[in-house]
């Protein structure tokens, strides 16, 4: 406890430009104030560590919704609003909450920031400026102990636990706001907040149905309380599912991934490894074929002059941490193929040691200046026994290398694994080593692992043929 208290600290003094998080609606809260979370959780405390708004909003109504339901029939035109109002509470929160307020990566007029304010309470998610603060810190810190949700923690608690257990604000990371409290439609739906989600998660769907259709109980039953269960789960797949399924073709050293579910179950935000690398673009799809209703909303917006400079990351810069990320797995992947002993692991061997060697039985043939083994492979071998039997101890640097046959990439591959030394001395290899010295377009690359890079053709055993001269008058 105290080692996470001096941290926190730290990294409070940290001059970053940030203010501390400023309570709108509970003036009264003292900041300085020793808070509950500090406290380990007894059978006598215990419900003080609850949150017992959003347990009672996540848990206690879904469940009235769901038991009053079997008594209460469905009827379509009730099932068709009910959908229609969870898509417009899921714009609300993604392309509002989300994308507009939390990361900026566009901005909206007047009329469209109220819609998405009034869409964002119909989910009953908080408002705007408490989702957006800890979404930035969420982003800031991600997988850490600042994180106010981090996965690290476990996959339930990233989906609903942090939710319904309190949290300490001073432990959650810290991050700059300014400018949502500059925006009205967040304050004043900040400070509006359960006038707001009454109205719009229970009244209006309520109203809807009952005034259209005369389905009041219907219209609070579907079109509110389950719609709203439905959603909230959605949503909370961003923070849970979407931190633990899918792939990482961007950036692994972090836990987001992409997945065409969470996709599909999210309005298109579960392309969430391509998010947390490039935050401020408006996008989570950059390809065609991917489900991002909320990118397309955005940009129909933009035709209608409602969105404008819509914020988009510069495609040069993804297709380097695509491809970042691919060298990085081909790196992993070159760690567990065998490219034979390294050259200069290898023993040196005379040549008179080497003769002698092999004429002791020992099937050592020299290509390009190193000794291989080659006589588990002598049965093996596609041109005959008798034709790699008559190169054992000789230099068959240039029959191996077009004088009787040019060998093929993966020979020369699977003859780096037969590697058992490296020659000191011999008419063909000095020449050779000698070409290679001279040769300062030949360089040795390196992994991320410090593995070293062999591409084909680049071998150590591959030598390239001289060019052809003019025929003598």
């Amino acid at each position: 406890m105290a080692s996470s208290s001096s941290a926190y600290v730290q990294a409070e003094a940290f001059p970053d430009g940030v203010t501390e998080y400023v309570p709108l609606r509970n003036k009264k809260y003292d900041m300085r104030k020793p808070h509950i979370t500090e406290q380990p959780i007894t059978l006598k405390n215990w419900y003080q560590h609850v949150n017992w708004l959003n347990t009672t909003f996540i848990i206690f109504v879904p469940l009235m919704g769901t038991v009053s339901a079997y008594w209460v029939p469905l009827h379509m035109k009730t099932a068709i609003f009910a959908v229609a109002y969870y898509y417009f509470a899921g714009l609300g929160i993604t392309a509002g909450y989300h994308r507009l307020w939390a990361h900026t990566s566009y901005k909206a007029s007047l009329p469209l920031r109220i819609f998405l304010a009034a869409g964002g309470a119909a989910a009953v998610e908080g408002s705007a400026r408490w989702w957006s603060r800890d979404h930035r810190a969420h982003h800031r810190y991600t997988d850490t102990e600042k994180d106010p949700y981090s996965v690290r923690k476990g996959l339930l608690y990233s989906h609903i636990g942090w939710m319904v257990m309190k949290q300490n604000p001073r432990r959650i990371g810290r991050t700059d706001i300014s400018d949502l409290n500059e925006d009205p439609v967040v304050v004043w739906q900040h400070r509006n907040y359960l006038k707001s989600v009454i109205v719009m998660a229970l009244v209006v769907p309520t109203l809807a149905c009952g005034l259209l259709w005369g389905d009041f109980l219907g219209g609070f039953i579907y079109g509110g309380i389950l719609r709203i269960f439905f959603i909230q789960q959605a949503t909370f797949c961003v923070n849970s599912l979407a931190h633990w399924l899918g792939d990482q073709p961007f950036d692994d050293r972090n836990s987001p991934r992409d997945h065409v579910i969470t996709a599909f179950v999210t309005l298109g935000e579960g392309y969430h490894n391509f998010h947390h690398e490039f935050p401020s673009d408006f996008r989570n799809a950059i390809e065609w074929w991917q489900y991002d209703p909320t990118k397309w909303a955005i940009w129909i917006w933009k035709q209608m002059g409602l969105a404008y400079n819509l914020k988009t990351f510069p495609q040069n810069e993804i297709e380097k941490g695509r491809l970042q990320q691919l060298q990085k797995k081909l790196d992993q992947k070159r760690t567990t193929l065998d490219w034979g002993i390294p050259l200069e692991n290898l023993p040196v061997v005379s040549w008179d040691d080497f003769v002698a060697e092999s004429k002791n039985g020992k099937a050592w043939v020299a290509i390009a200046g190193v000794i291989h083994d080659v006589g588990k492979f002598i049965a093996d071998h596609p041109g005959g026994k008798a034709l790699i039997s008559a190169a054992v101890g000789k230099d068959a640097t240039a029959i191996f290398n077009g004088g009787v046959y040019d060998h093929s990439n993966a020979a020369h591959n699977l003859l780096s694994t037969m590697r058992v030394g490296v020659l000191r001395g011999g008419c063909e290899v000095e020449i050779w080593k000698r070409a290679q010295s001279e040769n300062k377009d030949v360089a040795a690359i390196n992994d991320s692992t410090g593995q070293r890079i062999v591409r084909a053709g680049t071998q150590a055993t591959r030598v390239t043929q001289p060019v052809a001269s003019a025929d003598a008058a």
